[in-house]
């Protein structure tokens, strides 16, 4: 009977402990409370055995205190297993993820920092996915064969989705060349030298990132993308797997999809996923969606205009937007005069002798007489 009544006073402080509300401090008290009600119900229950097997010999004392122990083991085991749970909850974290990613940033030595977790675009730059678990398949996951593949250009020039199976086998040696050559679909060379590091809005980002995979000035790995979202949103992530990869010779499946709505030529974001082969991702595990934005710049994803925050976009007497006003580079078809992005599928299929380049606004283009693309500008 004393040994159900200690269970019960120890059941009830665990309750108190697990309903609570109060401080950190308080619910210390409190777990300290239950692990002394715990050693006082052995110490009680010691002297209630002594007196017992004096009665009924020293086997029932055996019996007693194996019962005992394995009594409040189980409630050492619930309190212990429970308290973890409860400080998780608290901070809106899953216990084992949270664990595999303090792990992930305690091992990577030279990683620059830690990626925050996020709610939403307007304050951060990234958000989870799927609870952070990727979606590889059970087959995908056991490969451990190198690979990487890139999906073709679509109609609008824009990048599809970026594959690889990041090893030693594929990660360059030689420094990074150089990629300006290359224009992205909804590219444009705008700055703002007040606003951003680097001045300038947008950046040539690689899916893949060329630590991970070599790829240089490859069309299908490269999109039109914000300074905030090359490094605040991918390159944390990009660094973490490579490091990982440098450390333990493991196999990461790497995945990162470029996010178009409709017929935008800049993406909205780019979806990322990993997921470390050997040790079935405990070393690394995400899925993540980095959001395209850039903190006090009005993006047109459409076709990769922008203006400052809080400005009104003034109209021209054509009725264009003072976005339209930016200049930028077109390729005009002197057989149809249209004009086009110089990322425009058309562009590949137009004739050398029917090709112009221009560079200027889209009100000088249009003073002109041409008239836009539908495929790659819309309007």
């Amino acid at each position: 009977m004393y040994i159900a009544y200690n269970i019960g006073h120890i059941y009830m402080e665990v309750n108190m402990f697990f309903e609570s509300k109060n401080t950190h401090s308080e619910r210390q008290s409190l777990k300290h409370s239950v692990q002394q009600s715990i050693q006082r119900s052995i110490q009680h229950s010691e002297q209630r055995s002594e007196q017992r097997s004096v009665q009924h010999g020293p086997q029932h004392r055996v019996q007693h205190r194996l019962l005992l122990k394995k009594a409040t083991l189980i409630f050492a085991l619930a309190l212990t297993v429970s308290s973890v749970t409860e400080y998780a909850t608290e901070f809106n974290a899953p216990v084992a993820q949270a664990a595999v990613t303090e792990k992930n940033i305690k091992q990577t030595a030279t990683a620059k920092k830690k990626p925050t977790k996020i709610s939403n675009a307007a304050t951060s730059p990234y958000k989870e996915l799927n609870g952070n678990k990727p979606e590889f398949t059970r087959k995908e996951k056991k490969n451990k064969k190198a690979f990487e593949t890139y999906s073709r250009l679509d109609k609008l020039g824009r990048c599809g989705v970026a594959y690889a199976n990041v090893c030693k086998e594929i990660m360059p040696v030689d420094k990074r060349g150089p990629i300006g050559q290359v224009r992205p679909s909804g590219w444009h060379t705008v700055k703002y030298n007040d606003l951003i590091d680097g001045n300038y809005l947008y950046n040539r980002c690689h899916l893949i990132g060329y630590q991970l995979a070599g790829e240089n000035a490859n069309v299908k790995n490269l999109i039109t993308g914000t300074r905030y979202l090359n490094v605040e949103g991918m390159f944390p992530f990009e660094n973490m797997v490579a490091d990982y990869v440098n450390e333990t010779g493991n196999h990461v499946l790497y995945r990162v999809t470029p996010v178009f709505e409709k017929n935008n030529l800049v993406a909205k974001g780019v979806k990322m996923e990993a997921w470390s082969v050997e040790d079935k991702g405990s070393g690394i595990c995400f899925n993540v969606f980095c959001y395209n934005t850039q903190p006090g710049i009005v993006i047109d994803y459409s076709n990769g205009n922008s203006h400052r925050a809080g400005k009104k976009v003034k109209k021209s007497n054509s009725g264009e937007s003072s976005e339209n006003v930016k200049t930028a580079d077109y390729i005009i078809n002197t057989n149809t005069d249209k004009y086009h992005v110089p990322s425009c599928s058309s562009v590949r299929q137009m004739k050398e002798l029917n090709k112009k380049k221009f560079k200027g606004t889209e009100a000088e283009i249009k003073k002109q007489g041409y008239s836009p693309c539908k495929r790659c500008i819309g309007r």
